[in-house]
């Protein structure tokens, strides 16, 4: 039986120390090269409409094409100081109304507050960013190995989608913002797997399940935290790909699952839990404490400890859990996936709408997107 110290390199989840002893070397490298193991699959079955839900999807995408050049309102003025000030004044505050008696933040200045702000914004964008471009490479690699003509077609309209949100955020970050970061290690490393991973139903797994998953939540968190009219119009657009990319892994991987065996579901399982913990670590952070010269381990301590903080990492799983159970993980053999998500704190999202179903409610001009900004 896999421990957990096989699969995330240490025996207890919250270990911070292990946690912080990964760190990223190559934070000058402009290429990093990975393996792909993978063979590219050819099918002389060009029936469209075999799978009626992934054509469907397909359908969709062919219309939802936007361009980031052109629909966003890229002549908005964005002062990064007011934005991050008007952010804090409308969620409660630069320290988030800690108590932060005997820590090293307590004699902080509004200045220095101001200065953690901003860091975090350029860090917070910026692995956005490297997430989505490796969304581009895994969701070329899917159109090369999946197996239905009508995953190709569908997956092929997500790679230019996911083009376009590397584009989009890039030019954010570059005309918009201060500066930027490196990809954090542990986005890394779970990229690093994907793409490295022969099985095509992985890829799918680790990106658009697991990773695209947790954007789909983080873009929204953020999108409802944010007074910056671009950014929030940005995510907005984003999202509602985003949505269809999910759906796109519920869809495909719904069937493909019904046929493996306990022992390759719990295969998955593994790769599940493996990925939803590195991903929560890469939300530690450490880069920004780094360059602000703060001590990283007590700082990490004392942030986690923050209501809103709080309620930020168990919602960035609001999307993953209840597409893991849509693909039967969460209790496939023993249950090993739900212990494995109790233990982190978030089994509680498991009855919540999976992707598969409310992708349509995501869409732009939809009632719910207007009610989340369009």
């Amino acid at each position: 039986m896999t421990s957990t110290e096989d699969l995330i390199g240490r025996a207890e989840v919250d270990d911070l120390e292990s946690i912080l002893a990964i760190t990223n070397r190559d934070t000058d490298e402009i290429v990093h090269a990975v393996q792909d193991n993978a063979a590219a699959i050819f099918t002389w079955d060009y029936e469209k409409g075999a799978r009626p839900a992934l054509n469907k999807l397909y359908e969709k995408a062919k219309t939802a094409q936007w361009n980031g050049e052109t629909d966003l309102p890229w002549e908005t003025e964005v002062d990064q100081e007011k934005v991050v000030l008007a952010n804090a004044a409308a969620n409660n505050g630069l320290n988030d109304g800690m108590d932060l008696t005997g820590t090293q933040f307590e004699h902080w200045t509004d200045d220095e507050w101001l200065k953690l702000g901003i860091e975090f914004q350029n860090w917070q964008l910026s692995q956005f960013m490297h997430g989505e471009q490796g969304a581009l490479l895994c969701t070329a690699k899917i159109v090369e190995t999946v197996p239905w003509i009508d995953a190709k077609y569908y997956a092929a309209t997500q790679v230019m989608d996911e083009a376009r949100h590397v584009e989009v955020f890039a030019k954010y970050l570059e005309t918009k913002l201060s500066s930027h970061y490196p990809i954090n290690t542990h986005l890394r490393l779970l990229l690093d797997d994907i793409v490295s991973d022969s099985r095509w139903d992985m890829t799918y797994l680790g990106m658009q399940i697991m990773v695209e998953g947790l954007a789909l939540a983080a873009f929204g968190f953020i999108h409802q935290l944010t007074t910056e009219p671009l950014l929030k119009k940005l995510l907005r657009y984003v999202m509602a790909d985003e949505a269809r990319h999910v759906a796109f892994g519920v869809l495909s991987l719904k069937e493909y699952y019904d046929e493996l065996s306990l022992a390759e579901l719990r295969e998955r399982q593994e790769f599940a839990f493996e990925a939803a913990v590195r991903m929560r670590d890469r939300f530690l952070m450490q880069e920004v404490w780094d360059r602000l010269g703060v001590d990283v381990k007590p700082a990490i301590e004392i942030v986690m400890r923050a209501p809103q903080r709080q309620l930020f990492q168990q919602m960035l799983f609001s999307k993953i859990v209840p597409n893991c159970k849509k693909l039967g993980l969460l209790d496939a053999g023993d249950g090993w996936l739900r212990q494995r998500f109790g233990e982190l704190g978030v089994i509680q999202f498991e009855d919540w709408a999976d992707t598969g179903d409310e992708y349509d409610s995501f869409a732009i001009g939809s009632e719910a997107g207007a009610a989340v900004g369009t």
